[in-house]
């Protein structure tokens, strides 16, 4: 079994779906309307347990109702949260707009995220025993996430960056990266993937949504992943699924071109459920669907 530790954001994800996107200015009527379990942490380390991986989550919600419930979702769902603080903060939300071609638009306030620190991190990362694959975003603060990176570097594990929300980012913690795993709006903010390979990604694997995945390592032209088959209904977490499920595979020692593909496949399963864990994939569900 492999073991996967999550430094990460948990957020209560407030969503309103149907019709289409509000233009700037405008007011559109929505269908229907939930409050559910979110943050890019939070479903990375949902995902990565439902894969069958040990899966640590490090990161903060506040001591309010919102966070004792998030709490408890993920710990029904098998994730260690040792880690997970509880600090004088609200816990964060994202307000979630999803259309009816299941894309969406989403907004993040940080609140009990922002109070994520290097010396929590490290702490935690010190604690697993290992090996692991570590996996990280940026809905929690950079400093945050580059302590993830060194202590992985340190312990010679995994290091995959979905480097979302994009920011600039220091070369130091992109030389960190076994992957980092951008969609293409988030690789243009970055540079493009020729600057994350000169600043020393050991490989960028780009998500295009409804055209798969490109994998650039610097080693001859980008290698295709064609998408998997899925029925679209929300695409609301789906990179999320995506980076976790190549997370437990890179922790197995899959080779990157397998490990791409398995993941693809577990994100596509993400998309046809609403919500960003309404569709969380089992690996043998993974298994026939990458088939």
């Amino acid at each position: 079994m492999s073991t996967v530790v999550v430094v990460g954001s948990v957020n209560i994800d407030l969503v309103a779906a149907g019709g289409r996107m509000p233009r700037p200015g405008e007011t559109v009527m929505m269908e229907r309307f939930a409050e559910i379990h979110g943050g890019k942490g939070g479903n990375q380390a949902a995902a990565a347990a439902a894969l069958g991986a040990t899966t640590h989550l490090v990161g903060a919600v506040g001591d309010d109702d919102r966070g004792r419930s998030a709490r408890a979702d993920l710990a029904a769902r098998g994730v260690h949260l040792g880690g997970l603080a509880t600090v004088p903060a609200p816990t964060g939300v994202a307000v979630i707009l999803v259309d009816d071609d299941g894309e969406n638009s989403i907004a993040v306030v940080a609140g009990a995220n922002a109070a994520l620190t290097p010396a929590q991190v490290s702490a935690a990362l010190d604690a697993i025993a290992g090996p692991a694959a570590v996996v990280a975003s940026l809905e929690v603060p950079l400093p945050a996430v580059e302590a993830a990176a060194a202590e992985a570097h340190r312990r010679g594990w995994p290091m995959i960056l979905n480097p979302a929300p994009a920011r600039p980012l220091p070369a130091s913690l992109v030389s960190r990266c076994t992957a980092v795993t951008p969609n293409e709006r988030e690789l243009t903010a970055l540079g493009g993937a020729a600057t994350l390979l000169a600043a020393g990604a050991g490989a960028v694997v780009v998500t295009r949504g409804g055209a798969g995945c490109e994998i650039h390592t610097g080693a001859g032209s980008p290698v295709p992943v064609p998408p998997a088959p899925a029925t679209v209904v929300d695409t609301t977490g789906a990179g999320d699924i995506f980076t976790a499920a190549l997370a437990v595979a890179l922790a197995t020692a899959r080779p990157l071109p397998d490990a791409v593909r398995w993941a693809a496949a577990a994100g596509a399963l993400a998309t046809e459920a609403f919500g960003a864990r309404g569709s969380l994939p089992t690996a043998p569900a993974v298994d026939a669907r990458a088939a």
